[in-house]
């Protein structure tokens, strides 16, 4: 362990040397750092990005199923729907006529527009509901699925031409093409409000917090910054790990707000506290230098624990979560990267600008640390009992965890404010058939044969529609047969969940039995649904097990305390259970469809656990490690472990809370998205950072380091630093933390 003078003498830490270049060269690392992210965005630009095929997407039994139809050419085409229906019935007329007359004139000129649309391989003949009142036109595509995106946009041209030469009707387009298209751009529409919102309030907590213009838009500016290089970089890293359709950008974007803001208020705060601390008679580039022997060290350490921490999605197995881990561990770099580089070279660069006015500067000399010293001496005073109330809030928040379920959004999930999505509602309305359904592939010697026995079975069973005959299609080889059983109910609802528990366990081993050397497997919305759903729920304690283990090599490896490293790594996994505990509390139930716009599914989204866990770890380990290393810095002052537990957390009590407020401005934002997936990371991200801010890091951390006294530091406590009282804090903190 150095001396102060010894590591004066010495070599500095490489935090220290870079922050000291970047400080006194600004302009060369600014226009260095404006290169490299140029560079990365023009990468990937010419590199493009990388899809993933639908093969990237197969879990479980229905991947299995889809491999068997794919192989042997049984895939089903795209196929969009176009129903015509009668807006008002004219008094006497029965549901027969209300399919007549200007209705099968409408379907006729819908058949010649789409058939002359090279995009179209056929179009079928009109179909009546049971009730003769709607008529549909099932219209197939060329192609795969992801070629329809593309061209389903001529079709809807062609129905929306129709509707408007026939006013009298609703004429209307639906499919998976469709809803996935309107899908996808209504978010995104929603989702670039958010972030356009999300920038200004930020920009404004910051305004309130530093009390300067420029102190406010740094921390914004080295997000942006992150957002930017970490896009670029993702599009080269999809070539490794492919993009799941634009799923990990969200998540680049509030991990680079989160780790972004953090960093910059950790260093810039800490600079300050140099500048005030010396009377202003050191400059600001000494200040950066002596804030990065401290405040350097710690944004490394974190952003190790975060990027390691996020290496755990790739457990998963799934291109969503890869590609998802993959973006959040980029954005986190480079956030580092900036935050060793850039955020120096301009705190030093603007100097005197990022100091605030003179009622700034009597707040941050006067009130915060007092105010959050006055908090925690209770808390310190009576640790025992201050634990204990902490641990019940915890416990209550995430008791309901304990109950909850997962299960897969699907086309009824959807907001019915999408026009292709209240039209499916329709369809299925009219033509149950044409929901939900089974794909149960057969391999083998005559495989169409169990198949019309399966067909069979289900005539007359409620789990099944009844209202068109299932039909066996067969490969050109003989080998392979298909069977398409709809079913009339939600995708997600508890019925079709029993009529895949009814092919797949009674009904098709049955159909199949005594038949010998054939292979079967059974897909569909319904399938692959409640595949993925089970395949998260086996791998989440293995994610949860992998970054409790990487949260604890690091927070050992920056503190050199098994117990605190410990302490941390349970105060993260809190933070989440209690997310997850918040989400089953709201969402499995009805009571607050009403004040937050939803409609419960009676589950929790199968992605939303892991997309919770990932963001939360970032945010959790950052807030950790900027306490607890104030909390070191103290005590390797010789201030005893009590009191450095009250001076740490007050001192960086003001940069938590200012963190936590503009994360929860920013996932409050993501209420506002028509989408109930959404809503849920919302929900639980606001709730367990506003928990963490408050209970975890402001009670439970210091009653338990209270408890703890100098044990919590075992098994080496920190040395006790030679520099003076008075003397900076980053003085002592380079020795300690070198």
């Amino acid at each position: 362990m150095r001396t102060t003078g010894q590591h004066s003498q010495g070599r500095a830490p490489v935090t220290v040397r870079t922050a000291q270049w970047c400080a006194t060269h600004p302009w060369k690392a600014i226009s260095g750092w404006v290169l490299l992210l140029a560079l990365c965005v023009g990468a990937g630009a010419a590199a493009g990005m990388n899809k993933g095929s639908f093969e990237d997407f197969w879990i479980g039994e229905a991947g299995r199923a889809e491999a068997m139809a794919s192989g042997s050419g049984l895939t089903p085409p795209p196929v969009e729907q176009v129903l015509i229906e009668r807006r008002d019935r004219a008094a006497g007329e029965g549901p027969a006529a209300a399919a007549g007359g200007e209705p099968v004139a409408a379907a006729g000129e819908i058949r010649r527009r789409m058939d002359g649309l090279p995009a179209v391989e056929s179009v079928g003949e009109p179909v009546a509901s049971r009730e003769g009142d709607a008529l549909r036109i099932a219209v197939t595509l060329r192609g795969d699925r992801e070629t329809a995106k593309k061209d389903v946009d001529a079709l809807l041209a062609q129905t929306a031409a129709v509707q408007q030469a026939h006013p009298g009707l609703r004429i209307e387009q639906t499919g998976s093409a469709s809803i996935s298209v309107a899908v996808n751009d209504k978010q995104g529409q929603e989702l670039q409000r958010t972030e356009m919102i999300s920038l200004p309030v930020t920009f404004l907590i910051l305004f309130v917090v530093f009390g300067a213009v420029f102190a406010a838009g740094v921390p914004v500016l080295l997000a942006l910054f992150s957002f930017v290089g970490a896009v670029g970089l993702y599009g080269l890293a999809s070539w490794v790990f492919p993009d799941a359709g634009g799923a990990a950008l969200s998540v680049i974007f509030m991990m680079g707000m989160a780790v972004g803001v953090d960093y910059s208020l950790f260093y810039l705060k800490r600079a300050r506290e140099e500048r005030e601390r010396s009377g202003g008679t050191i400059s600001h580039a000494r200040a950066v230098e002596l804030a990065a022997a401290t405040s350097g060290r710690a944004v490394v350490d974190s952003g190790l624990a975060v990027a390691l921490s996020l290496a755990g999605l790739y457990l998963v197995g799934d291109v969503i979560f890869s590609s998802i881990a993959t973006g959040a561990i980029l954005v986190t770099l480079v956030a580092v990267g900036g935050s060793l580089t850039v955020l120096p070279a301009l705190l030093a660069k603007l100097g005197h600008r990022m100091d605030g006015g003179r009622r700034a500067r009597r707040r941050r000399a006067g009130g915060e640390g007092r105010m959050w010293a006055r908090l925690l001496r209770p808390v310190v005073r009576r640790p025992l009992v201050a634990l204990i109330a902490g641990l019940v809030a915890t416990v209550a928040l995430a008791a309901p965890a304990l109950g909850m379920k997962l299960g897969t959004e699907g086309k009824e999930t959807f907001p019915d404010s999408i026009p292709a999505v209240a039209a499916y509602d329709r369809l299925v309305a009219a033509f149950p058939s044409e929901g939900p359904a089974h794909l149960v592939l057969v391999r083998g010697d005559d495989p169409a044969a169990p198949l019309r026995g399966l067909t069979e079975a289900t005539r007359g069973d409620t789990l099944f529609a009844q209202d068109r005959a299932p039909v066996v299609r067969t490969a050109e080889d003989g080998r392979t047969a298909l069977l398409a059983l709809p079913v009339p109910y939600a995708a997600n609802s508890p019925e079709a969940s029993r009529s895949l528990e009814k092919v797949r366990g009674q009904l098709l081993p049955a159909a199949v039995e005594g038949v010998p050397g054939l292979q079967w497997a059974v897909s569909g919305e319904i399938a692959a649904g409640a595949d993925y759903a089970a395949h998260q729920r086996q791998r989440l304690p293995w994610v949860v097990a992998f970054v409790a283990l990487a949260t604890l090599a690091i927070m050992y490896a920056a503190f050199r305390s098994v117990v605190l490293a410990a302490l941390g790594t349970l105060l993260n996994l809190a933070a989440v259970v209690v997310a997850w505990g918040v989400l089953t509390l709201v969402f499995q139930g009805t009571w607050a469809e009403g004040p937050l716009g939803f409609e419960s599914l009676g589950f929790v989204g199968s992605r939303t656990p892991l997309l919770v866990l990932a963001i939360l770890v970032g945010l959790s380990t950052d807030y950790q490690i900027f306490v607890v290393s104030r909390i070191r810095e103290a005590v390797g002052r010789g201030v005893p472990t009590r009191q450095a537990v009250v001076d740490g957390i007050a001192g960086s009590a003001s940069v938590v809370t200012s963190a936590a407020v503009i994360m929860v401005s920013v996932f409050v934002s993501f209420l506002f998205i028509d989408r109930i997936e959404m809503k849920q990371i919302a929900v639980g991200l606001t709730v367990a950072v506003l928990f963490d801010a408050i209970v975890l890091r402001a009670v439970i951390l210091p009653s338990a380091m209270a408890l703890l006294g100098e044990r919590a530091w075992w098994p080496r406590r920190p040395a006790e630093s030679s520099v003076p009282e008075g003397r900076s804090a980053a003085a002592a903190g380079e020795r300690v933390l070198a």
